[in-house]
């Protein structure tokens, strides 16, 4: 059997195993220094570490359980990584260069069942849960690529937008934001992390009593719920009512904004009448949202879909402005290795 990755552990995780194991509580900070820190790749180069300790890591656990499978590169410095599993599975992991830094999209599960027909990555199945340290892997997998080209650049912000939704694989992704905003490792901060779900309505109330207390996005992508649901089959279990009254919770208890995700569909979602139902609908919640307009990212399987003109993305936005709505346009990255919003899911993965 594989042994876990160590970066499976949050601090305390990792606290609480050492003592179990006959050692010192404070035997895991030096450890987890050196994980992300000094970023070794070895277990040898735990120099800083208690010896007897490393050599107990090192007897049940690995560091490196994902193999870089190939990398792309886009014209505007996006790129993506396709990283191999233990298991054989293949995900994908993305570095977008912004004005405020270095963001990574990070992936939670292998396939999707969420099912939005717009959408990549449920052309897959979901087949499993990633775990949290497979999660971390992908974060410490792209700072050791931005190490080795030695500009000393650092991952400082982190989206859980990837393939999957985070909120069915909740414990894992919670464990995974515990472990990088950690002072003591790579200290991200918490309003440099978003979390986008489709709207489950339950964990995002879970989501509002955890101590997370990083940011949140829902995919609402429609004004209505007949269109809502023709486009996102999760809003039969879960419509819009029961979205926006958990949005309500998390923003009453977290005292945070949310942002709306909408992406624009031609003929489908994007006229200016849809714009003015989607003020009216969020009419009375315009302090505690954003909405942010995404421009449709070509998907060959779902070509029933075509991307929006410019002059009618502007007039959408024009609306929701008048209507004294907080909006901007998503900046897109990578379009052309399909690493766009929307676009994940490797043709690689697919044929594998």
């Amino acid at each position: 059997m594989n042994k876990p990755t160590l970066y499976g552990f949050t601090l305390e995780q990792l606290s609480v195993w050492l003592e179990e194991h006959g050692h010192k509580r404070s035997r895991a900070i030096p450890v987890w220094e050196a994980l992300y820190r000094e970023r070794v790749t070895s277990f040898e180069a735990m120099t800083g570490a208690n010896a007897a300790v490393v050599e107990l890591l090192k007897e049940h656990f690995v560091l490196q359980t994902m193999e870089e499978h190939t990398r792309q590169e886009s014209v505007d410095g996006t790129i993506k990584f396709l990283f191999k599993l233990q298991d054989g599975n293949l995900i994908e992991t993305v570095l977008m260069r912004q004005k405020y830094g270095l963001s990574v999209c990070v992936t939670t599960q292998v396939g999707c069942n969420i099912g939005c027909s717009f959408c990549a990555s449920g052309l897959l199945a979901k087949s499993r849960d990633l775990t949290s340290g497979e999660i971390t892997e992908q974060i410490m997998k792209v700072q050791l690529h931005l190490d080795r080209a030695g500009k000393r650049e650092r991952v400082s912000h982190v989206v859980v937008m990837g393939i999957g939704e985070p909120f069915d694989n909740f414990v894992h992704m919670g464990n995974f934001i515990r472990t990088i905003k950690d002072a003591k490792g790579l200290a991200i901060g918490p309003r440099s992390i978003t979390v986008s779900t489709s709207g489950l309505a339950g964990k995002i109330k879970e989501f509002a009593d955890s101590d997370l207390q990083v940011n949140l996005a829902i995919s609402l992508h429609a004004p209505n719920n007949e269109l809502r649901t023709r486009i996102m089959k999760i809003n039969k279990a879960i419509p819009i009512e029961k979205v926006l009254e958990a949005m309500d919770y998390y923003c009453e208890r977290s005292n945070r904004k949310v942002t709306l995700e909408y992406i624009l569909l031609r003929d489908v979602n994007d006229r200016r009448e849809h714009a003015a139902e989607l003020a009216e609908l969020i009419k009375d919640r315009k302090q505690q949202v954003t909405v942010n307009l995404i421009p449709y990212n070509p998907v060959d399987e779902h070509s029933q879909y075509q991307r929006s003109d410019r002059d009618t993305i502007l007039a959408f936005y024009d609306e929701l402005k008048k209507q004294n709505v907080n909006v901007s346009v998503r900046l897109e990255h990578g379009t052309d290795i399909d690493a766009a919003c929307g676009q994940l899911r490797s043709k690689q993965i697919k044929g594998a």
